[in-house]
């Protein structure tokens, strides 16, 4: 898109379309509100998504003028409605209920409070019922009914008023800018609003709203609806918001076709899915919801498809959540793995770039967009500042072959394992210490770049944040599982040579880490080594993932588990991210004492592997029983660190993505853990290790469970102490092995 002409003082030609420019806004994107804040952290928020197109609204649906928390309809990380907001006479209808539990859905039942008509008519509340049915396809589609349960006609009138601030998704979360584009004038129709801004990029974003039941009047940009309803009359409004790009165009379709076809999409991603269903309704309900969150962050666009971080802040192919999410998930469905891995790789580092953070072989971060990444005043392009996404994109390719048997799939993906592998000994490794470190070059860059990348979170005893570049406990951790597992892939593919040289040094890098990182006087791993090849003491969750790893030595994993259950570190709800004795512990920071759901899952998996079952059963019990205080029992990105009380929910983190992957991936990766689930599909075998239903569940039956080109049916039943199973159902060829 070229840059507009100037045809006179106010309009302006992009493309073959002639615009006004707003006089009292040109040059400025922001035209209501401040960049976001946090407020009305109590109120509950409504998401509904499909693809990269996302609405984000308060519970009545609405998304006020004036709000500033980040409300809107997004697409590819800008916003494209940032008012969206619907009035009764001038006043926000009553709410009655609302849910988005399907995820590309939103059903929200609205009433009157007590008015008075044009002719003196007193209105009683709760007469007038408003329900508004949006669903997310192609665009947003939205249905308005509204019913009238007098005994008499009433006069309506319905506002709802449109504006677009089309601001950058970094802008939206805080990111200060000076310079902006051109922000146009509404084109408005009888039957139509368009609003449009010409970027700093030379795009022409436009946000077509399409009034499908004509309104009676369009008000600068609201529409109004004024009619009669008679006594049990009932009247539908039906309206369309598409964000268009140059390279999207408009879409036709309609809303009964937009519904059809999406829900029919649900239904296939839950029918060729592993079928898992428990006798305790209110578990199988929460793994149900977490299905359908994985389906919702599913993503397909120009890239390829991947799973989505999470809403609102990360819809986007977001490095580590993305791939930690599809080893969570392998059980469910191995095909996210496999499509993700294939974006991955397109985007893998090719050349030395600071600004990104890039280097040869090295998986990337975070993929932007936006305005402000295409003018690169953002460096995630991608931006490639993460010490971890590398290696646990290597567990993830050996997951795809243990899971499907592809060894074809394996070969084509040696010469980005090579790649990988070689940024972990060289940039990885820039001084030759056996460990992999992290220092940012990039002057945008993250400071930390672990799992916990906020400023704060690498911090000594005294509160000194640890001086770079550091080396993290969790990615050692993570070194050593992929190489370990690179090892056995290159021994499936014939190249014994190489699989012994990673086998070696795995086994050095696990006798160096449990050497170097382990703390006897707190009988714990140290959270980091800093740039002084200091240990960074702090208890921390990160060694845990250790025990996912296998990298702890067997005699340290007793004392290791022992100090995950100790009060200052579990919580009751679920292991924290920072022991309470520290003095940087806060329950309400990001990672200084919150509680995540994905880091727990990871912990239960490596407690299970080692023996521990009694201390995953009580971290699982804690993460299954907060589920059930969140709406749709979805659990959130994260949550506060409070202790558990015995009347007490888990405290919201105020700004957390709900419905987040590895929040969404986290039970199947506890239900795995738990039965004790290993794939060898390239040996068609499916091992079941040490299986133990916790005692609030006491059968679970898992069908089609797919391995390789073969399906298996369990059935697993705990009595008294001891869990056994049954194989129910075999398709192809596959059998069992049960291992202690």
């Amino acid at each position: 898109m070229s840059s507009p002409d100037v045809t006179n003082g106010r309009q302006i030609k992009i493309g073959d379309e002639y615009f006004e420019v707003l006089a009292e806004d040109a040059g400025r994107v922001l035209a209501q509100g401040e960049p976001f804040v946090i407020v009305d952290v109590k109120k509950e928020k409504l998401v509904v998504k499909e693809g990269e197109l996302f609405l984000y609204s308060d519970i009545e649906g609405n998304v006020a003028r004036e709000d500033t928390s980040g409300l809107g309809l997004y697409y590819q990380d800008t916003r494209f409605l940032s008012t969206f907001n619907m009035t009764l006479l001038g006043s926000t209808p009553v709410l009655l209920s609302s849910t988005a539990d399907r995820g590309f859905m939103s059903q929200i039942e609205l009433t009157n409070a007590d008015f008075m008509s044009a002719d003196g008519t007193v209105v009683p509340q709760e007469t007038i019922n408003i329900r508004r049915i949006r669903v997310i396809n192609d665009k947003l589609y939205e249905l308005v009914r509204i019913k009238n349960y007098n005994h008499f006609p009433v006069d309506v009138s319905l506002q709802i008023e449109f504006d677009s601030d089309f601001a950058d998704m970094f802008e939206v979360r805080g990111t200060k800018r000076t310079k902006y584009g051109i922000r146009l004038a509404p084109k408005v129709a009888e039957d139509s609003i368009l609003l449009a801004y010409h970027g700093l990029d030379a795009i022409l974003r436009k946000t077509m709203i399409r009034l499908e039941t004509p309104p009676s009047s369009i008000e600068g940009t609201t529409a109004v609806y004024r009619f009669q309803l008679k006594p049990r009359e009932r009247r539908v409004i039906k309206l369309s918001v598409e964000p268009v790009l140059p390279t999207t165009g408009e879409r036709e379709t309609d809303f009964n076709r937009a519904i059809g076809e999406i829900r029919k999409s649900y239904e296939a991603w839950f029918e060729t899915s592993s079928q898992i269903v428990t006798d305790n309704e209110l578990f199988t309900a929460v793994l149900r919801s977490s299905q359908r969150d994985i389906r919702m962050l599913w993503t397909s666009t120009e890239m390829g498809h991947f799973l989505s971080a999470g809403v609102p802040w990360f819809v986007t192919p977001f490095g580590r959540d993305t791939l930690i999410t599809c080893l969570q998930i392998m059980m469910l469905d191995p095909h996210p793995a496999r499509e993700t891995a294939r974006v991955f790789t397109q985007l893998q580092g090719r050349t030395l770039d600071h600004w990104r953070d890039e280097e040869p072989g090295k998986i990337f971060h975070e993929v932007r967009r936006g305005e402000l990444a295409n003018i690169r005043a953002i460096p995630h392009t991608p931006y490639f500042g993460s010490a971890d996404a590398t290696a646990l994109y290597l567990v993830l390719v050996s997951d795809i072959v243990k899971w499907t048997g592809d060894l074809e799939f394996a070969r084509s993906m040696v010469d980005s394992i090579d790649m990988a592998l070689a940024w972990i000994d060289t940039y990885g490794d820039a001084d030759g210490d056996g460990f992999v470190e992290y220092e940012t070059k990039s002057r945008r860059g993250l400071i930390n770049q672990g799992w916990k990348d906020s400023g704060n979170s690498v911090v000594h005893t005294d509160g000194r944040l640890a001086g770079t570049p550091i080396a993290l406990s969790e990615v050692q951790a993570y070194v050593y599982y992929a190489k370990r597992r690179m090892s056995q892939l290159f021994d499936l593919l014939g190249d014994r040579e190489r699989a012994a040289g990673l086998a070696r040094q795995a086994e050095e890098l696990k006798k160096k880490f449990n050497e170097v990182f382990w703390m006897e006087k707190e009988g714990f791993f140290a959270l980091a080594l800093d740039g002084d090849k200091n240990p960074v003491r702090t208890v921390t969750s990160n060694p845990a993932h250790g025990l996912w790893a296998r990298i702890v030595d067997e005699e340290k994993a007793s004392v290791l588990a022992g100090r995950l259950m100790q009060p200052d570190m579990f919580s009751g709800w679920g292991i924290r991210t920072m022991s309470k004795s520290s003095i940087n512990y806060n329950p309400m920071s990001y990672h200084n004492g919150s509680v995540w759901p994905h880091d727990n899952s990871l912990i239960i998996r490596g407690l299970k592997k080692y023996g521990f079952n009694e201390e995953a059963e009580r971290v699982a019990t804690g993460l299954f029983e907060a589920a059930l205080h969140y709406d749709y029992y979805r659990l959130p990105e994260l949550f506060c660190g409070f202790t558990k009380r015995s009347i007490s929910r888990p405290v919201s983190y105020p700004v957390a993505c709900s419905p987040q992957a590895w929040a969404a991936g986290s039970m199947f990766m506890i239900l795995q853990a738990l039965l004790g689930i290993e794939a060898d599909a390239p040996a068609n075998t499916l091992y079941v290790e040490s299986p133990m239903l916790p005692r609030w569940l006491k059968d679970v039956d898992i069908k089609s469970l797919r391995v390789g080109k073969a399906a298996i049916s369990l059935k697993f039943r705990r009595d008294g102490e001891v869990t056994s199973f049954v194989v129910t159902e075999k398709v192809g060829n596959i059998r069992t092995i049960v291992t202690e």
